[in-house]
């Protein structure tokens, strides 16, 4: 068996990356977090066989790609409600009770994944965060979890077809065809980058600023301003999602927005700006309820996507939140 000082010096470095390659694999934190122990478990106990004719990176990528393939064997796609049916533009229709069966898409801190996002290039972290966007991570859902592992591996993170279909211990030529199929059932899914065009660092802080501000006064009007007309929003664990700035407004307004009744603390998910949400549950207490995902557009909110489960919070609050 290797030493710890060595193995740990040789794979660690590797971990915040192997995360999001299982989070784009799996479509959970949680799940992710699971197979990347297993993964450097596995890793730990097979270092002696280790040969070097490939690269330790490559050598961990296989390891934890056929891990998630596995798991993915017995496991179903993970959707957001817009993955599962229309959206309403009226805010008056009876909202679908919650459905905690289905295991939904989940968010990832971006804390988690610090490393990807460690350099200073802006074309460089463009693409790493495209790479973790919800749109794109709910857009996989729909390839088999073959053609995931091909199409991460060759078009987020690099790998030649060679390498890839030696990861996959597979031919060059079943690759390519893979990758075809995935590229194609990818564009069939609709856009997956159309939220990449954030404002600059000062308007994105103010726009989230006077966000957190409306909400937590329940104050709808000043919401409308920080909008765009065709906003939309879902609220996994419930099917029931609307589309339009009267749907959205209408809804949090008569349903949601309450003086005092919400705390939102900034932080980053998902390469996208996010908010830990707590809910007052009386006596000054304030319980975990869940984490919120903006999607921007210029200097508007284009998309909100409220993940209203209690357990994602501990997911967020042991990382590192964005300061102001």
């Amino acid at each position: 068996m290797p030493s710890n000082a060595e193995f740990t010096a040789l794979a660690e470095p590797y971990r915040p990356e192997l995360l999001a390659h299982c989070y784009r694999m799996l479509g959970s934190i949680h799940d992710a977090e699971d197979l990347v122990q297993e993964t450097y478990l596995r890793a730990w106990r097979g270092f002696d066989g280790f040969e070097g004719r490939s690269s330790v990176r490559r050598w961990l990528y296989k390891i934890a790609t056929m891990a998630c393939l596995t798991a993915l064997e017995t496991r179903s796609r993970r959707p957001l409600p817009s993955g599962l049916g229309a959206p309403s533009d009226d805010h008056r229709v009876a909202v679908a009770p919650r459905e905690p069966s289905v295991p939904w898409l989940q968010p990832a801190p971006d804390a988690r994944f610090s490393t990807e996002f460690g350099t200073d290039d802006p074309a460089a972290i463009v693409a790493l965060r495209t790479g973790v966007r919800l749109a794109f991570i709910a857009a996989l859902q729909y390839l088999s979890a073959r053609q995931r592992a091909v199409l991460t591996l060759r078009d987020v993170l690099g790998f030649r077809t060679a390498e890839v279909a030696e990861v996959l211990d597979t031919t060059t030529a079943a690759v390519d065809s893979a990758l075809r199929r995935a590229r194609a059932r990818l564009a069939d899914a609709g856009p997956v980058a159309d939220d990449l065009a954030e404002p600059d660092e000062e308007v994105r802080r103010g726009l989230l600023d006077d966000y957190v501000d409306a909400f937590t006064r329940a104050d709808p009007d000043a919401l409308v301003h920080l909008l765009r007309a065709d906003v939309e929003m879902e609220m996994p664990p419930t099917p029931t999602w609307f589309t339009g700035r009267p749907a959205v407004l209408g809804f949090l307004s008569a349903r949601i927005l309450r003086p005092g009744l919400w705390r939102l603390t900034r932080t980053r998910a998902n390469g996208q700006p996010a908010l830990i949400v707590h809910h007052h549950v009386g006596d000054g207490r304030y319980e975990p309820y869940g984490i919120q995902v903006l999607t921007l557009i210029g200097d508007r909110i284009a998309r909100i996507t409220a993940f209203n489960d209690p357990a994602l919070v501990a997911t967020f609050t042991t990382s590192p939140l964005e300061t102001h």
